[in-house]
């Protein structure tokens, strides 16, 4: 990656072999999120999964595909609120998978399929924007371990029906 990248306010955590990329304002809860993804990968429900970079991270498009690294002053730290800064593991750089968007205004129950991407740096990448009031942690997991269930556009006419669930009483009962 270019030395000259400039950095941006998001933090990074590679799972497997794709990073996590997450962005917020400051007090968001990036940290946070990032810590409890590598707890979650020690625990077993996610893969292993290793800080790449906290607060300030370099991205860099190459090839079709966003890389993510630590700044250089934080490499290997990480903020606790309430311990300060802490030590940890750390990948040196990371293909980006995904991008979670912390308190994303445009968050909603039944997203529109457009927001469930964003394009960085020209890279198209899969997008989970989390609103307040949502499990950050919840919302990557199941991002990570589940596949779309049903098409937007059905989503879209069941609720526009009336139905008052996702689920159209003939899904359910077939």
């Amino acid at each position: 990656m270019s030395a000259s990248s400039p950095t941006v306010h998001a933090s990074a955590v590679l799972i497997g072999d794709r990073a996590v990329l997450v962005r917020g304002p400051s007090g968001a809860g990036k940290s946070r999120l990032v810590l409890e993804l590598i707890w979650a990968g020690q625990a077993g429900p996610l893969d292993a999964a290793l800080l790449v970079g906290d607060d300030r991270v370099h991205l860099e498009a190459r090839e079709g595909r966003l890389w993510v690294r630590p700044a250089t002053q934080l490499a290997g730290l990480i903020e606790v609120r309430g311990l300060g800064l802490r030590r940890l593991d750390h990948a040196a750089s990371a293909i980006v998978g995904w991008v979670v968007d912390l308190d994303a205004p445009d968050a909603a129950r039944l997203p529109e399929p457009s927001a469930l991407r964003t394009v960085i740096d020209g890279v198209e990448l899969p997008r989970i924007p989390v609103g307040a009031g949502y499990s950050a942690l919840l919302l990557v997991m199941a991002a990570l371990t589940t596949t779309e269930g049903a098409t937007s556009q059905q989503v879209q006419d069941d609720c526009s029906k009336g139905i008052g669930n996702h689920i159209s009483p003939t899904i359910a009962t077939d």
